[in-house]
């Protein structure tokens, strides 16, 4: 291990013993080998009207040479809004190379979080919330609302040129599912190489009433742009708290791309706790071998 690396190791414990026991409860480890973190903020304690979830993925080098990975989670957080976001944090982090910065950073969302609470934009619809609230469950907390699938269709419009609107729908494949204690899990995979053709992937799934039927319909997209050599990918918790961006966290261990991976939780009145997420991977994990 590198010296810059050993010392970015001790920085990262301390920061991360200083932000759980300043967050408490809105701290949460969603894996800890892996170094992934998931911060709730809100605008206030009492009432939150706005409600953001920071998760956070510290690679090796972080923070003295690599800066955090890091995903804003929040149906209400579209477009303009989303990429301000993202370029005050960008701005915080290159104004403090080198030092640890996820405490300013929750700060700055806070922030962002109150200034729409003092402003004149509506309450965000509280729609849809994970019923897996579990006492025991340390990797778990509740968002306080949650997108339902015609906003996560509609959040795919505005990355989506007109040009392809005609776009053929790919072929859709269907997992086998896999059932605990009345609760089923199953995964659906289309290969895409455009954001329009997850939208009409998303679409035909939704037609089928037992899909729109599930408890969360969760998916992740990973799709390699070959002109500019990078990713783009984005996830959708729809609910259940977390699991998107554990979705697309498995979808980059398994190094696939060009790749939609929607599962489909059908509730059965029974609490799973941590064993969801097993399931919720396993059925993804098949149907990407297959």
């Amino acid at each position: 291990m590198a010296a810059s690396d050993t010392e970015s190791a001790q920085q990262q414990i301390d920061e991360i013993e200083a932000l759980s026991s300043i967050y408490g409860d809105d701290w949460c480890v969603v894996d800890e080998d892996e170094k992934i973190y998931c911060i709730k903020i809100s605008d206030c304690l009492d009432q939150p009207k706005w409600t953001l979830c920071l998760q956070v993925i510290l690679p090796p080098g972080y923070p003295t040479s690599e800066p955090p990975i890091y995903q804003l989670n929040a149906p209400w957080l579209r477009g303009q809004d989303y990429t301000e976001l993202a370029n005050s944090l960008e701005e915080i982090y290159l104004q403090n190379l080198g030092e640890s910065i996820l405490y300013l950073w929750v700060e700055k969302i806070r922030e962002v979080l109150v200034e729409k609470a003092q402003s004149s934009d509506p309450e965000p619809d509280i729609k849809k919330t994970t019923e897996e609230v579990d006492e025991d469950d340390g990797d778990d907390f509740l968002l306080d609302y949650q997108s339902i699938q015609e906003d996560q269709i509609k959040m795919l419009n505005y990355v989506t040129p007109e040009s392809q609107e005609d776009e053929e729908l790919p072929p859709i494949h269907h997992g086998n599912p896999i059932t605990d204690r009345r609760s089923t899990f199953q995964a659906h995979l289309a290969a895409v190489v455009t954001t329009r053709q997850v939208k009409r992937v998303l679409e035909k799934l939704y037609e089928n009433k037992k899909i729109a039927s599930a408890t969360h319909n969760i998916y992740a997209y990973r799709i390699y742009c070959e002109d500019k050599q990078t990713f783009l990918q984005d996830c959708e918790d729809d609910g259940e708290t977390a699991a998107g961006g554990r979705l697309l966290h498995l979808m980059q261990i398994l190094n696939v791309h060009n790749v939609l991976v929607v599962v489909s939780r059908w509730y059965g009145g029974i609490l799973l706790g941590p064993d969801r997420f097993k399931h919720i991977n396993n059925c993804a994990r098949n149907v990407l071998v297959e």
